[in-house]
């Protein structure tokens, strides 16, 4: 059950349609959660996460597509190279021995599990956008999300639902779903500022596709994330906001806390300077 534009109120929809389709304007923050409640209670088996972008990009058949960053190009319609691809694997790996290396000398808590567990080092390299991962970005805050796709938008914003199985504890990965969802909260130290903020998680595919070679045994049709969305809702930022009122924007200095507030952007900071430009 999703909305779509021109409708009185929610209707059976594949997710096919509810990709190719228009999204569905909203006038008000207000009005978004209201509809967003509606969608939660008649899709009561899914947990539901939310993006915000600047546009609806769309693949070469028209369908709504969100890719995680190792695969996205220029060109939203556009396909990465396998040896673009075979590139960020290699840069993501010595990411991942920097990540570890950073919190060794920091002496940081987590590090027995950051060592242990390949998809919280990702996690973090996603979040802190050090380099890209397999990995997508999401919010359960619809205000965070909404936040994000007014932030530095022109006329029009764009919020994405995705419904995904119910979430336990730091990594939930689900077989039957071919999915992993990381909360950041519980990945990263406790000094880490920003995901709590934001209420971020991240999404991936299960089991992981972890080389060049594996996800060549797979179509980027398969690994785009496009294929759990729920609903696609647009907006105009400069109207949607209650600024001052009770329902306000969440400003690019929160949603981005800096060096004072979030030490781990100095640990980001060292690790893009240990695998230089690549």
């Amino acid at each position: 059950m999703t909305f779509s534009p021109g409708s009185d109120g929610v209707t059976a929809a594949s997710c096919d349609d509810i990709r190719k389709g228009e999204a569905c304007r909203v006038d008000s923050f207000m009005e978004l959660a209201t509809k967003v409640a509606e969608l939660q209670f008649r899709n009561r088996d899914f947990v539901f996460m939310f993006r915000g972008q600047h546009g609806d990009y769309r693949n070469r058949s028209g369908h709504s597509s969100l890719k995680s960053s190792l695969l996205r190009t220029a060109d939203p319609a556009g396909t990465a190279s396998e040896r673009t691809i075979e590139h960020r694997f290699e840069t993501l790996l010595l990411a991942e021995q920097a990540l570890v290396a950073e919190y060794r000398r920091r002496d940081l808590l987590g590090r027995e599990r950051l060592e242990r567990q390949r998809i919280l080092r990702w996690a973090i390299l996603q979040h802190y956008e050090i380099c890209p991962t397999p990995l997508l970005d999401v919010t359960q805050s619809l205000r965070i999300a909404a936040s994000f796709a007014s932030h530095k938008a022109g006329e029009r914003a764009y919020l994405f639902v995705l419904g995904i199985p119910h979430v336990s504890g730091a990594v939930t990965a689900s077989a039957e779903a071919g999915l992993q969802i990381v909360c950041l909260a519980s990945v990263c130290p406790p000094a880490a500022v920003r995901p709590h903020i934001q209420q971020g998680y991240l999404l991936g595919e299960y089991p992981d596709i972890a080389s060049v070679e594996q996800k060549l045994l797979y179509s980027q049709g398969e690994m785009d994330f496009g294929r759990r969305l729920v609903a696609k809702f647009c907006f105009e930022p400069a109207r949607f906001w209650d600024e001052g009122g009770s329902f306000p924007r969440v400003g690019a200095s929160a949603l981005y806390p800096g060096l004072t507030e979030d030490p781990m952007c100095a640990l980001a900071e060292a690790v893009k300077a240990a695998i230089g430009e690549r």
